[in-house]
């Protein structure tokens, strides 16, 4: 699959229901082993919700790690410093497939990240190795390959007129795991494990909301392919608005985006 070129301010148009998922997934963390928290923020993005890791640890040293520097540049200008608790808040360019963490950490969580390294199960063994005792992992990624919005963009992709162009830039499996694969990974490392789904009906305002929110986020590959043939990102960008048109209908309230997602939350040795 394609790299994607990220763009903070697209991202950060829906950063309200973006940043909801985060926020549920940190009330079922428990209170962490240290006083002091090292906490990471596997692929943080613009850093938004990593700064919100401040307020329920205001006393931590938190990273957030990302291989955008896109995003990075915006979490560097927006958000890194330190914490009215004590804490500190800074930024650090990693990978997700490689990062190889050298010191221990009371809590890595990573936010709609995962779903964009392949592999990544096998990753958790390495992570899960740096948790202090008591430490914990947790993380939320989308669980709606199967939904409209990603169906109608692989088919229009696959269409005659993009697939030499598109062809392998987007793929289905091997992205997010079922709920079973990721508690059977975590508690066979040792993690009391607790996994969920939760779907949320966003109500999205604006012209052609569904359009806007995927160029944030899964479009990202396709604009990416097509960034230097204007001409062509904007025909696919018609087409495919066509048939998003169709498959969410504005309703007098707005435009409801029914959106999936997987969480986990895995305590070390507990």
């Amino acid at each position: 699959m394609t790299t994607p070129t990220w763009d903070p301010g697209q991202y950060l148009r829906h950063a309200g229901h973006r940043a909801r998922p985060f926020a549920d997934l940190l009330t079922r963390v428990p209170d962490l082993p240290g006083a002091r928290p090292r906490i990471a923020d596997l692929g943080c993005g613009p850093g938004n919700v990593t700064a919100g890791l401040a307020g329920r640890w205001p006393a931590a040293h938190i990273t957030g790690y990302d291989n955008s520097p896109e995003m990075l540049d915006a979490a560097h200008t927006g958000h890194e410093g330190p914490t009215p608790g004590g804490g500190r808040l800074d930024f650090a360019h990693a990978d997700a497939r490689t990062w190889a963490p050298e010191e221990t950490y009371d809590l890595i969580v990573s936010n709609a990240t995962l779903q964009w390294v392949p592999g990544h199960l096998d990753r958790f063994a390495d992570w899960i190795g740096v948790l202090a005792p008591g430490g914990t992992f947790a993380f939320q990624v989308p669980d709606n390959t199967d939904a409209p919005q990603h169906v109608l963009m692989r088919e229009l992709a696959a269409a005659p007129r993009w697939r030499d162009r598109l062809a392998g830039v987007l793929r289905r499996t091997d992205s997010v795991h079922t709920p079973g694969a990721y508690l059977d990974r975590l508690a066979r490392l040792g993690c009391a494990t607790d996994v969920w789904r939760t779907t949320y009906l966003h109500v999205l305002e604006g012209e052609d909301p569904v359009l806007d929110w995927v160029k944030g986020t899964g479009l990202r590959p396709v604009l990416t392919v097509l960034a230097d043939d204007p001409e062509a990102r904007d025909a696919f960008l018609a087409e495919y608005r066509d048939l998003l048109r169709a498959a969410y209908p504005r309703a007098p309230y707005g435009t409801v985006l029914p959106f999936r997602r997987l969480f986990a939350v895995a305590v070390q040795g507990a």
